[in-house]
């Protein structure tokens, strides 16, 4: 499904956060939102499933303006993890897991087979059935976030936004979360749009990348060819070297600021 946005704008208090941002995300690939602290990355993404409903311009899905499809029409194409969450203290893995099926369950009515092959197969990509019946509160930092994950990808979304997955956790929870996000989008042509602070996750695990700055888009395109030193000064303010990882993969490393 093809996601657009038309000229969008947010002014909050006598403060202008965008201004006009217009772009086509690219259907069934990875894009990473990136920018400086307060840069409005994610007020984009709010914008993108109506979270924050206070903006001009346009979303559409397929041409179809998000405002027209009604809250629970759209849970059913396009889900988010935000960065704010929480759950009851008792609940299990599986029920948060369960919750992902709201938009597709009719008023009445348990589980239908469908909506357990999807609990099922959320709970397996994010490597979570042998932690169903643990409670969200017992889990570590990275378990908690591969079961709200999964939460996510039981709704069996075309569209998938993710607000900065990869905070607070350690580096292999890290890389952990991101091959999920990858094995997703390779099994299920999934279009995935995530705000990321880390620029190698976004060079080697995006397919292309948008880069906000001063109220508006500052460049978008492949990460290799726009996520260079010279951008990285521009947008971050900061001095960085490049270097080759052992896979051959060029990595960005910050060393100071200008």
């Amino acid at each position: 499904m093809k996601l657009s946005v038309e000229k969008i704008g947010v002014t909050l208090g006598d403060k202008e956060i965008l201004r006009s941002v217009t772009y086509n995300f690219p259907e069934g690939k990875r894009t990473a939102i990136i920018g400086a602290n307060g840069a409005g990355k994610s007020t984009l993404l709010k914008i993108l499933c109506l979270l924050n409903e206070k903006f001009s311009g346009t979303v559409t899905i397929d041409g179809q303006d998000i405002r027209a499809m009604g809250r629970k029409n759209l849970s059913r194409v396009m889900a988010i993890l935000p960065q704010e969450r929480d759950a009851p203290q008792d609940t299990t893995v599986r029920q948060l897991v369960s919750f992902g099926r709201f938009p597709h369950r009719k008023f009445f009515g348990g589980d239908s087979s469908e909506d357990t092959d999807a609990i099922m197969q959320a709970l397996k990509l994010t490597k979570l059935t042998d932690f169903e019946s643990r409670q969200v509160s017992s889990l570590s930092g990275g378990e908690r976030q591969r079961a709200w994950l999964a939460m996510t990808l039981a709704q069996r979304p075309k569209i998938l936004l993710l607000d900065e997955p990869t905070t607070y956790l350690d580096i292999s929870h890290q890389l952990e979360v991101m091959d999920i996000v990858a094995d997703v989008n390779r099994r299920f042509g999934t279009t995935i749009i995530m705000v990321l602070h880390d620029i190698n996750h976004a060079r080697l695990y995006c397919d292309e990348v948008v880069i906000v700055k001063d109220r508006g888009i500052f460049a978008t395109g492949e990460p290799k060819k726009i996520l260079t030193a010279e951008t990285l000064g521009e947008v971050f303010n900061v001095v960085a070297d490049t270097f080759k990882n052992a896979d051959g993969n060029e990595i960005i490393f910050p060393v100071k600021k200008i």
